[in-house]
C-alpha cells in the first residue's frame, strides 16, 4: 500500500543540499527554499514531486506516503514536546 498518493514521492535530503545539489524547484511540488519543512533539529528537509525521480535527486532514497508518515512521526521530524 501506497497511502493516499500513489503517484507521489519524497526524498530526504540535508539543508545544505538545498544549494549543493541545487534544488530544482521547477522539478518539485515545493516552491522555494522557504517553504520546505524541516527536521526538529535544522538539518533535514525533504521534497516530493510526482512521477519519475528528478535527475537531482539521483541515488537518494524515494519514499512513498505511508513510508514518509511514518517517518515525519518520529522525534526527528516532530518534537514531542511542542505543544498541540
Amino acid at each position: 500500500m501506497t497511502g493516499r498518493y500513489p503517484n507521489r514521492r519524497w526524498c530526504i535530503i540535508t539543508v545544505a543540499e538545498i544549494t549543493s545539489l541545487p534544488v530544482n524547484f521547477s522539478q518539485v511540488l515545493e516552491r522555494d527554499a522557504t517553504t520546505l519543512r524541516r527536521s526538529v533539529d535544522g538539518t533535514l528537509t525533504f521534497v516530493k514531486y510526482e512521477g519519475s525521480q528528478p535527475s537531482f535527486l539521483s541515488g537518494k532514497t524515494e519514499y512513498n506516503h505511508s513510508e514518509i508518515l511514518a517517518i515525519l512521526a518520529t522525534d526527528v521530524w516532530t518534537d514531542p514536546n511542542a505543544m498541540p
